[in-house]
Order: structure tokens, then C-alpha cells, then sequence
């Protein structure tokens, strides 16, 4: 993103739930809105972590065969793909095995080395393991499987567009997740999308303390829409 988000920015989307930034940006009127979201392919690991919001850094991995000599060092370009990033960052991950979710790249161990390097979290097609060691991390999981296995994964991609849970997910991209799934929030609203969003939060309040409301009546609210 040309114009990353302030800390206190990037703060705000984190306390916002993902259908209610979403509901934000469909009143922008900037893509379709049956579009911008995974779908439920890709799901919340850890849903008690709350909001993930960060900088996409993409690849693409496989791990039903063993790397080959043009794959190795790809890690170490993904290190500093990853340090060129604006933090917060997420590793966005495309499983290209036919079928995916042969062997898992993330466990304890690249959890650890991501958070060092400023990453919140990873947005993977395929699967991961160690739910325990990282959920007490606090790093996030969103990925199409649970699988015990890391078999032979590698990079083969680094840098380029992936498709996530029929979302392409460009580098750079600002996605924010939570249990409810994974956006990505369109770089042209990046900066106005929060405030919009209390905005819609505090419409949908009043709808809603309207119908809790003690003098609320079907009969009172038919009189009321006429």
C-alpha cells in the first residue's frame, strides 16, 4: 500500500468486527458487494484472538514433492519480502498441491519466526498444526485445514497475486479477519473506512435499541412505518 494506515488507524480497524467493516464499505459504493471476502473455505483457527489486520506478503507452497534447486533460498527473499512490508504484516499463503493440504508450513516454529519478523498473523489455503504452542502466541491461524503433517513443503512463489478462498489477494493488499472470515479493504477508502464504520455501528444500535425498547409494540411499529 502506498499510504499505510498510522498506528492509531490500524488500531481502530482492529476494534471493528469484519461484517460491520464490510457493511462500511459497501456504502462507498467501490466494488460489487458480492465481492472482497473469502469464503468459508478458509476459516478462523483462533476466533478468541479477536480482529487481525495487516500488510499482505504473499507465496505460493506446495508439499507432496521435494523442493527443487530453483526453489531453494525462497524463505530467506520471503524474510525480507515480509521486512519491506509496512507492519503490521500478514503472510498470505496459496496451496498450489492438487489436491491442497498435503503438508502444512505453519507450525509453532514458522509461527515464531513471523511474529518476530512483525507478522500478526497467516491466510492460508491449506492447512496448519500446533494449535496449541500458537494459540498461546497470539498469533492468528485462518486456513482451509487442520493436518498433522509438514511432508515436503517449500515455497515455489514469492511477491505475486494468490487466490485465497476465491479472493486474489495482491501484495500489499490491508486485509482485516476475524471468526466471522477475511477481507480486503480497498486501498482508495483505507483511511475513512473506520470512522464510516462506527457511523454504520451506531445506526444498526439504534435500529436495534428501538426493537428492545420496553415501549416497542408491533402495533406501535406498524403505525410508526405508515
Amino acid at each position: 500500500m502506498d499510504n499505510p494506515l498510522s498506528a492509531e488507524q490500524l488500531e481502530d480497524l482492529r476494534k471493528i468486527t469484519t461484517p460491520t467493516l464490510i457493511n462500511a464499505i459497501e456504502t462507498f459504493d467501490v466494488q460489487p458487494r458480492n465481492k472482497g471476502f473469502m469464503n468459508p473455505q478458509i476459516s478462523c483457527i483462533f476466533p478468541e484472538l479477536g480482529p487481525m489486520v495487516g500488510y499482505a506478503v504473499t507465496a505460493k507452497l506446495v508439499a507432496n514433492e521435494p523442493g527443487r534447486e530453483e526453489h531453494a533460498g525462497l524463505n530467506h527473499e520471503m524474510w525480507k519480502l515480509i521486512l519491506n512490508t509496512p507492519a503490521p504484516r500478514v503472510v498470505v499463503i496459496e496451496d498450489v498441491d492438487d489436491p491442497p493440504c498435503i503438508g502444512s508450513m505453519w507450525g509453532e516454529v514458522n509461527a515464531t519466526i513471523h511474529q518476530a519478523l512483525g507478522c500478526a498473523g497467516v491466510v492460508t489455503s491449506g492447512g496448519v498444526r500446533d494449535l496449541d504452542e500458537v494459540r498461546a502466541m497470539g498469533f492468528h491461524f485462518f486456513a482451509a485445514h487442520v493436518i498433522p503433517s509438514h511432508a515436503y513443503e517449500h515455497l515455489i512463489e514469492i511477491g505475486k497475486p494468490v487466490t485465497i478462498g476465491g479472493l486474489i489477494v495482491n501484495p500489499g493488499d490491508l486485509l482485516h479477519a476475524d471468526q466471522h472470515g477475511v477481507i480486503v479493504v480497498p486501498s482508495e477508502i483505507a483511511h475513512e473506512v473506520a470512522e464510516r464504520a462506527h457511523e454504520v455501528e451506531q445506526n444498526e444500535r439504534n435500529i436495534i435499541n428501538f426493537f428492545r425498547s420496553p415501549d416497542f409494540s408491533p402495533e406501535n411499529f406498524i403505525k410508526y412505518q405508515h
